[in-house]
């Protein structure tokens, strides 16, 4: 892989990712307790995951929206893993594939 191709994390893996964030929302009261220990987490995944300007942003976001209360239905790792499958690269490119 050259140095302008981005590596893009499984997608079953953003969803399970997304999955865990949503969960804790669905406990009433406890949950929005359990989201300051997941933000966090959630945050340096996020990075480690997608890595760059979009790993820090991300991260960020992601602290954001796990960390307020309401918003743990927003997929942000699919939502990254969207934008990353469908951004500037195409899917060829990405995963090295020679037409």
């Amino acid at each position: 892989m050259n140095k302008t191709q981005k590596t893009i994390p499984a997608l079953p893996l953003c969803i399970l990712l997304d999955f865990i964030g949503y969960a804790s929302f669905s406990i009433p009261v406890l949950g929005e307790f359990t989201d300051l220990v997941w933000a966090p987490v959630s945050a340096v995944i996020f990075y480690k995951l997608f890595g760059g300007k979009m790993g820090v942003l991300g991260g960020g976001l992601s602290f954001l929206e796990e960390l307020l209360p309401f918003t743990d239905f927003i997929p942000t790792f699919t939502l990254a893993w969207a934008f990353r499958y469908f951004g500037k690269s195409s899917p060829k490119q990405v995963i090295n594939i020679k037409a």
